[in-house]
C-alpha cells in the first residue's frame, strides 16, 4: 500500500515535467525539418490527424506563415535490418522535401546508423527532392535500380529509409488538400 502511494505521488509530481520534455523533443524534431523562416506559428500545436495507407494514425504538424500553410511534417516509418526506423519528414506546400531526420532506430552502430545526420550526410540527400524528382520508381537504392547510394555493407537500412520517404511523399500527394488547407 505504501509503495503504491509513493508511486502515485511520484507520478503526480513528474507528469508535468515529462510532458514538457516530450513537447521539447517534438519541437526539436520539427525544427530540423521545418525551418523557422517558413513559419510564424508553433507547428506542435497546429496539427491534423490522418491515417496512412496501412491505416496507421499519422499526426501532421503544419507550418503557417501569415495564416497560410507553407509546409507540413509528420512521422514516417521504414523497416531496417534491426526493426522499425522512425523518421520525421518535412515537406513544403508544393511537395518538395525540406528534410528527413531519424527519430528512432535499432540499426547496427557503425554500419546502419549512418542514416543519422550526426553520423554522415546521407539523410540530407533528399532535401529539395519531390515525388516527380526523381520519378517515383527511382526512389530506391542503386542496387534495386534506383537513384540513391546505399552505404558499404548496409543495403537493408537505406532501402527501408527510401521506402519510407517514398511512402511519405505518396501520403502527402494523397492528402495534400487536407494537409495544406
Amino acid at each position: 500500500l505504501g509503495f503504491g502511494a509513493l508511486l502515485a505521488v511520484t507520478d503526480a509530481i513528474t507528469v508535468d515535467n515529462i510532458a514538457a520534455r516530450a513537447l521539447e523533443d517534438k519541437q526539436n524534431s520539427l525544427s530540423q525539418v521545418l525551418p523557422d523562416s517558413i513559419h510564424d506559428n508553433n507547428p506542435v500545436t497546429d496539427t491534423v490527424a490522418l491515417a496512412n495507407a496501412e491505416g496507421r494514425p499519422i499526426t501532421a504538424y503544419r507550418a503557417r506563415k501569415e495564416g497560410k500553410v507553407t509546409a507540413v511534417a509528420y512521422e514516417i516509418f521504414g523497416t531496417g535490418y534491426a526493426g522499425e526506423i522512425k523518421l520525421m519528414m518535412g515537406i513544403d506546400a508544393a511537395g518538395k522535401v525540406l528534410g528527413v531526420r531519424v527519430l528512432e532506430h535499432k540499426e547496427t552502430p557503425g554500419l546502419g546508423d549512418k542514416i543519422e545526420v550526426k553520423k554522415g550526410d546521407w539523410i540530407t540527400r533528399f532535401d529539395g527532392l519531390s515525388m516527380g524528382n526523381p520519378p517515383l520508381e527511382k526512389w530506391k537504392v542503386k542496387k534495386d535500380g534506383g537513384q540513391f547510394d546505399q552505404f558499404a555493407g548496409a543495403t537493408i537500412t537505406p532501402r527501408g529509409v527510401l521506402k519510407a520517404i517514398r511512402e511519405g511523399l505518396e501520403f502527402f500527394a494523397a492528402n495534400k488538400t487536407t494537409l495544406t488547407e
